[in-house]
């Protein structure tokens, strides 16, 4: 098997830990750092505002963790642009994106909107794939991306970028989870979003994307294919459990980082034993 090249390793991206806490990405989008570094968050999630300029108005994409420094600098974000939050609209559930929504959409008098009930509110509108969200002076497209988690969904902007939540990063490859996360369906949306040809990526956690979102969609899929292979390789070799396999696959990454690889094995692995090319009995694997 040839291991997919990242087209991100010759783009000039910033070192993680360099990212600017603010920085206006495009006339129309703002882009505020939340202070909220891990592994698995990167640099931190990133909160969108979007909106038309002059129009006196913004939509907060993602609002991130409710911490009270994110919340000073996205109100500093929102008076640089001369401009009240007048919505809230969530990626999906995880609280790393999910948890201020509900106290910051009453804070600015400003509805929350998502795919999930649960995360909209009772006083919340719940959003419908292919919606078309006129807020801000500008459109928003809801774009249906399951996979990542079920409830997980994008935006697409007048200008052509799309804001994918955790469907992409700006770095690495995103985690899809067992039993939350649905590979099929993550691969049905990442041929969704390419489809749709965006000018850029801007990303729930890392830098944005800009200089060929396409390449970067093409290796993410590539990048699925080739993990499959190194899974079935491995059961191969002869590893028998889910965290054998992990132990193969995933040698030369921090041990750290293994847990959340088993969720993602276990998560590929549950596609490939639908698709036949794998046995999973609990914890143990085998080919058919």
């Amino acid at each position: 098997m040839r291991t997919p090249v990242d087209p991100r390793t010759t783009w000039e991206l910033p070192a993680p830990g360099a990212m600017p806490r603010t920085a206006d990405l495009e006339p129309l989008v703002t882009r505020v750092l939340a202070p909220n570094p891990s592994p698995m968050t990167l640099d931190g999630t990133n909160s969108y505002l979007v909106g038309a300029p002059g129009s006196g108005q913004a939509v907060l994409v993602d609002p991130g963790p409710d911490d009270p420094a994110h919340l000073a600098a996205v109100e500093a974000a929102l008076a640089a642009r001369d401009a009240r939050c007048v919505a809230v609209l969530v990626t999906h559930h995880h609280g790393d994106h999910a948890e201020a929504a509900l106290p910051w959409g009453e804070r600015f008098g400003a509805q929350v909107a998502a795919a999930d009930a649960g995360v909209a509110g009772p006083a919340g509108r719940v959003l419908e794939p292919g919606e078309r969200l006129a807020l801000a002076g500008t459109v928003l497209d809801v774009v249906p991306t399951p996979g990542h988690t079920a409830d997980h969904q994008a935006f697409r902007l007048e200008s052509g970028a799309v804001l994918v939540g955790d469907h992409v990063l700006g770095r690495g490859t995103s985690v899809v989870t067992h039993p939350e996360g649905d590979v099929l369906a993550y691969l049905e949306s990442l041929r969704r979003v390419h489809d749709l040809g965006p000018s850029a990526l801007y990303c729930g956690h890392g830098p944005e994307l800009t200089e060929d979102p396409g390449a970067v969609l093409d290796f993410y899929l590539a990048h699925r294919v080739f993990r499959e292979g190194q899974l079935l390789a491995a059961v191969v070799r002869g590893a028998r459990t889910v965290d054998e396999v992990v132990a193969d696959v995933y040698a030369d990454v921090p041990r750290g980082l293994w847990p959340a690889a088993a969720q993602s094995t276990r998560a590929t692995l549950a596609k490939l034993a639908a698709e036949g090319h794998a046995v999973v009995d609990g914890d143990r694997v085998s080919l058919p």
